[in-house]
C-alpha cells in the first residue's frame, strides 16, 4: 500500500486503528494479534495498520527485553502484513533505521522523545513513508507544527501526529484534549490510548500503567473528533516482555472498538 492511500485512512470517517503488541515477541505471538484485530476491525469497518517494535530502544534497565534482533523482528513484521494484506508499523530511533526499517514496513513511527530529532525525523522523511510522530510529554500540541514541518519541508506531505500524554510531575502523565483539534490544524491526529496511561521513572525501573483506563482515555478522544486510535494489546499482558503494564488485554479489544464506533457514529452525523 502507498503512502497516499495510507494517509487516506486517517481522513475517512471511520477511525484508523493502530495495535498489535508492545514488541515483537515470537511469530506466533504478531499473528495471532494480527489475525484477531484484523477480524474486529474488518466487522466494524476500521481501517487497520498492525504496531509492532522490531527493537525497545528506551528500555529502563539494561536487562529489560529490547527484542529478538533487527532482521527477524523486521521480516516478521513485514510477514504479518503480507499475510493478512495490511499496512504495518514500527518505531525507530536513529537516522540510520529509517532506510532499513522502510524496507519492510510502511509506516514509520518516531518516539515521543525523539519528536525534536531534526536527522531523524529527515532520515524518516526521506524514505517516502507515512511519518508517524509521537508528541513528546515535554511538548506543547502546538509545538508538534514544527516536527511536522521538518518532515515536510523535506518534501514529504505524509504526516500523522499522536497524542500520548504530558508530563505530570515524575512519574504519571495526564491527556489534554485540546491538543487534539490544535494538531489536527497540522495534519491528521492519533490518540495513544495505552501510553498515555504509563507510569514512568518507578523506582524498581519498570515501567507502572493503569490499563483500566485504555476506555476511558479512547472514548474521550473519540468524542473530541480525534482520526484514529493507538492501541497496544496482548493476549496476556502479564507476561509481556514490554509495556505490559499498560497494554490491553486482546480479549477485551472488541467491547471497546465497538463502543468507540458508535460514539465516532454520534459525532460524525
Amino acid at each position: 500500500m502507498n503512502s497516499e492511500d495510507i494517509m487516506k485512512m486517517a481522513q475517512t470517517k471511520s477511525l484508523v486503528l493502530l495495535a498489535g503488541p508492545c514488541v515483537v515477541e515470537g511469530e506466533d505471538l504478531v499473528m495471532e494479534v494480527a489475525g484477531r484485530v484484523k477480524e474486529i476491525a474488518d466487522k466494524l469497518g476500521m481501517p487497520y495498520v498492525f504496531k509492532a517494535s522490531y527493537r525497545k530502544a528506551n528500555r529502563s534497565r539494561l536487562d529489560s527485553f529490547m527484542g529478538l534482533g533487527d532482521q527477524i523482528g523486521l521480516e516478521l513484521i513485514q510477514k504479518v502484513g503480507k499475510t493478512f494484506g495490511i499496512p504495518t508499523v514500527t518505531d525507530i530511533h536513529a537516522a540510520d533505521e529509517a532506510a532499513m526499517a522502510a524496507a519492510y514496513v510502511d509506516v514509520l513511527q518516531i518516539p515521543a522523545f525523539l519528536c525534536r530529532q531534526t536527522d531523524l525525523l529527515l532520515a524518516a522523511a526521506a524514505t517516502g513513508k507515512v511519518v508517524n510522530i509521537k508528541k513528546g510529554q515535554f511538548l506543547s500540541a502546538e509545538s508538534m507544527k514544527h516536527a511536522m514541518n521538518k518532515v515536510k519541508e523535506a518534501g514529504n506531505n505524509s504526516v500523522w501526529l499522536t497524542e500520548r500524554g504530558t508530563m505530570f510531575g515524575y512519574q504519571d502523565l495526564v491527556v489534554d484534549y485540546r491538543g487534539i483539534p490544535i494538531m489536527q490544524e497540522y495534519a491528521p491526529a492519533i490518540m495513544d490510548c495505552t501510553h498515555s496511561l504509563q507510569q514512568p521513572n518507578q523506582s524498581i525501573g519498570v515501567t507502572g500503567g493503569k490499563p483500566e483506563l485504555i476506555g476511558i482515555i479512547a472514548k474521550a478522544a473519540v468524542a473530541v473528533g480525534v482520526d484514529g486510535l493507538f492501541i497496544e494489546t496482548h493476549p496476556n499482558p502479564a507476561v509481556a516482555l514490554s509495556d505490559g503494564a499498560n497494554m490491553l488485554q486482546l480479549s477485551k479489544l472488541e467491547e471497546l472498538l465497538e463502543q468507540v464506533m458508535e460514539i465516532r457514529a454520534v459525532i460524525k452525523k
